[in-house]
Formats: structure tokens, C-alpha cells, sequence
């Protein structure tokens, strides 16, 4: 069993040196500005189920370069996905967008539902579920402390940091909760195809709802058969060709 366990180390060393040195030799070709063959050299990467954000970032360079449309949009958002705070990444992506035909504004959120997207989406799910962690925490650190003391102004200042430790725990906990169903909710693609008529019903004799163009992010609602209902940023739905769409998977 022990000697199963070095041969599986030796393993995954040998391909993590191997696809390093894959990785090596397509950027050497990106740099010539041999895009394609870089590409193909990224890709066998890909095919060893390694995942990074450099990796879609540079293969969506190399697309980029060749003015692919679709799959440089996809990789960035794939990337951007992993390193959602990176500044190269968002500004190439805001760039391979600005090759798109569609232009789809969002729809516009006011009141209340701006201030809970805005302060939900400030940190990650598993950034708000360590928050509530180190909340829950502070509660316990200061129930102790308000405890086993004596004296009444330090007791009362106990008291109240651990009430409002607990309070804020909870808001925490519901955002974190919160948070987890919408990115388990959304489920967005882009559009390959060049051209693609969506239609009202999922079937080719019904109305045509709209025309999409490649490169055009939508979210995913439902599956009937070969078409899949999808949903714009500025509300419209519709039903597409499963072929016509890629789905933004990270693994």
C-alpha cells in the first residue's frame, strides 16, 4: 500500500513538472506570435484537468490575438472566476467585450435591493462564512470575560460587545447563506454561435424572441430537450440551441 502511495506522489509530481514545462513552451509561442499552436499547447494542459487562472487567462489572450470573440470571453470569465479581483483579467475582458455586436444593458437596482447585492457581494461565501466564525468567536471571548469579571463598567462593556458580537453573527450567517444561493443559482454561458435566433418556445416553429450574437453572456434557467431557456442581464428570456451555447463550468 505504501509503495501505491510514493508511485502516485512520483505520479502527479512528474505531470504537474511536465505540463509546467507544456506551459513554458506555450507562452515561448505566444510571444512569437504563433497564437494557434500556443493554444493547442495550453489546451493539453486543460486535457490533464489542470485549472488555473493563468492558464485561462493566457489561453484567452491567444484567442484574443486571433480575434476569437467567443472563446476569449469565455476563458477571461473563467479566470476572472478563480481571481475575481484581478486588474488584467477584468480589463482584458472589458476589452474582448467591446468586440461583441450585442449591447445589453442591466437591469437597474435601486433601494434596498442595491444595498443588499452591494454589501452581499463584498466579500465571497467563504469569506462571509469566516466572518460569522470569528464573530461567534468574539461572542464566546466576550461572554467569558463578562462572566468571571466583577467590576460593573468593564461587565457592562462585556455585555454589550458580546450582544452585538452575536447579533452581527447572524447577519453574517444569513448573508453568508444568502450568498451560497445565489452563486448555486447562477449558472452562466456564452453564446458561440455566430448567430443564434432565440426562440419564445423551445422548439424551431415558434416566434423568434430575439437574435444573439457571439460572445454574449447569459444565465442558464432551464433544460427541455436540446434547448436551454436563458435569461439577459436586462431581463429577457428565451430559448437557444443547446449547441449555440457554452456553459461557464470551472472545472
Amino acid at each position: 500500500m505504501k509503495n501505491i502511495g510514493y508511485i502516485l506522489l512520483f505520479f502527479f509530481i512528474g505531470l504537474s513538472a511536465q505540463n509546467d514545462k507544456v506551459f513554458d513552451q506555450a507562452n515561448a509561442l505566444f510571444n512569437e506570435g504563433k497564437f494557434t499552436e500556443a493554444i493547442d499547447r495550453y489546451e493539453l494542459i486543460l486535457d490533464t484537468d489542470k485549472h488555473s487562472a493563468e492558464l485561462y487567462y493566457n489561453i484567452a489572450n491567444a484567442h484574443y490575438k486571433l480575434n476569437h470573440i467567443a472563446p476569449s470571453i469565455y476563458y477571461y470569465e473563467k479566470a476572472l472566476a478563480l481571481k475575481p479581483k484581478d486588474k488584467d483579467i477584468i480589463n482584458n475582458l472589458a476589452f474582448a467585450n467591446n468586440m461583441r455586436i450585442d449591447a445589453i444593458d442591466n437591469l437597474p437596482e435601486v433601494g434596498l435591493s442595491r444595498f443588499v447585492k452591494k454589501v452581499t457581494n463584498s466579500l465571497s461565501f467563504d469569506a462571509w462564512a469566516k466572518v460569522s466564525v470569528a464573530l461567534v468567536l468574539f461572542f464566546v471571548v466576550f461572554y467569558l470575560l463578562y462572566y468571571f469579571t466583577f467590576q460593573t463598567g468593564k461587565k457592562r462593556f462585556y455585555f454589550v460587545s458580546s450582544t452585538l458580537s452575536i447579533i452581527l453573527a447572524f447577519i453574517a450567517l444569513v448573508i453568508t447563506f444568502y450568498n451560497y444561493d445565489v452563486v448555486k443559482n447562477k449558472n452562466p454561458a456564452i453564446v458561440f454561435a455566430q448567430e443564434s435566433q432565440v426562440k419564445s418556445e423551445p422548439n424551431l416553429r415558434s416566434d423568434e424572441a430575439f437574435t444573439l450574437h457571439e460572445g454574449t453572456k447569459v444565465q442558464v434557467l432551464d433544460t427541455v430537450n436540446n434547448w436551454k431557456k436563458i435569461k439577459l442581464s436586462d431581463g429577457k428570456t428565451g430559448w437557444i440551441p443547446d449547441e449555440d451555447i457554452k456553459l461557464l463550468t470551472i472545472f
